[in-house]
């Protein structure tokens, strides 16, 4: 099969043929449509999440159809569309995963990151890990609800419910979640990149209250704010446009330092909380919901072949709404 593959953090992947996967007892092969690609596969790329297994194929925003299936892997039927997430495989005996944390399983593996991904014709999951795809997806649509969506959809219920939240970084997942808490009937403050006239556009199309870039002060104080920007400077900013009271929610895998502030801002009860991966019955709410808004994700395709050039574009604040990988089909998904 042909793949994508990293062989050292900070080199670009290299196109690879690559031995068919064969399924373990347990676990599906999957016959790739569309994967995602993600900020945390940079974050693996450029060497920021240390120890990948490597070689490594990446991808963790996974969209196909099983095409065969391990002895013990009853949960699919041969042809069924699933997506496979970050979240690759946890104990189930822990503490964590007994409390319903699996999220935080100190033995947690991670797709994309220590098990091979989907940028790539064909890969392998344990079925436990698997969701079924909504229909009413495309493939590449449904591709970026698998991180963005699933990761962005527990940043939001830790934001708690709150009227007006706040956005910073407005990428996949904030543009996923921005459809979800105009559909609750909320306010969105969309923060983008200084000069990114594109994405504040983008997030007025989406129905944002306010847009500016992530310098500028909200006109109003905030219940609440999503740090969906791996930039650690952000969390003193956002905690000065939150009401007493309010959230901060870090949503990413990686930020940047967090540079000293003074208490004050802090103070008033005021909360900084990050989020860890994702757990199975976050996939399977957010899965239920999001043809009820209807979330509908913007998607930019590429060939798998250019797979570096999508992770480019990302790297430099060039894709709004997401960027999809479609292996066997070209940039227009012929």
């Amino acid at each position: 099969m042909r793949a994508m593959i990293l062989e050292a953090s900070r080199t670009p992947l290299r196109e690879a043929d690559l031995p068919m996967p064969q399924p373990g007892p347990e676990q599906v092969l999957i016959r790739v449509h569309a994967c995602g690609v993600c900020r945390t596969d940079l974050h693996v790329v450029d060497g920021e999440l240390t120890n990948p297994k490597l070689p490594l194929v990446p991808g963790h925003e996974i969209i196909g159809i099983v095409a065969a299936r391990g002895e013990r892997a009853e949960r699919f039927a041969i042809g069924d569309r699933v997506g496979v997430p970050w979240l690759g495989y946890t104990c189930g005996i822990c503490p964590y995963c007994r409390s319903g944390r699996e999220n935080l399983c100190d033995r947690a593996r991670f797709t994309g990151y220590q098990i091979d991904g989907g940028y790539a014709e064909y890969t392998v999951a344990d079925q436990r890990y698997c969701f079924l795809v909504p229909p009413h997806y495309t493939d590449a649509e449904a591709a970026p609800l698998f991180c963005a969506g699933l990761i962005g959809y527990r940043s939001y219920r830790m934001a708690g419910e709150g009227r007006r939240l706040g956005l910073y970084g407005f990428g996949a997942a904030a543009h996923i979640i921005a459809q979800v808490a105009r559909h609750d009937g909320r306010e969105v403050y969309a923060f983008t990149r200084p000069g990114d006239t594109e994405g504040q556009r983008f997030a007025r199309e989406l129905g944002a209250t306010w847009v500016g870039d992530s310098t500028a002060r909200p006109p109003e104080e905030l219940d609440a704010a999503i740090l969906f920007a791996p930039v650690g400077a952000l969390v003193p900013a956002a905690l000065r446009a939150v009401a007493k009271g309010g959230t901060v929610v870090c949503a990413g895998i990686h930020m940047s330092d967090i540079p000293t502030f003074p208490y004050q801002l802090l103070w008033g009860e005021r909360v900084v909380r990050s989020v860890a991966n994702l757990t199975r019955h976050d996939g399977e709410e957010f899965l239920a919901r999001a043809p009820r808004v209807p979330v509908r994700a913007e998607v930019q395709m590429f060939p798998l072949s250019e797979a570096n050039e999508a992770l480019a574009r990302l790297r430099g604040g060039q894709v709004h709404g997401a960027a999809v990988l479609l292996p066997g089909k070209d940039a227009q998904g012929n």
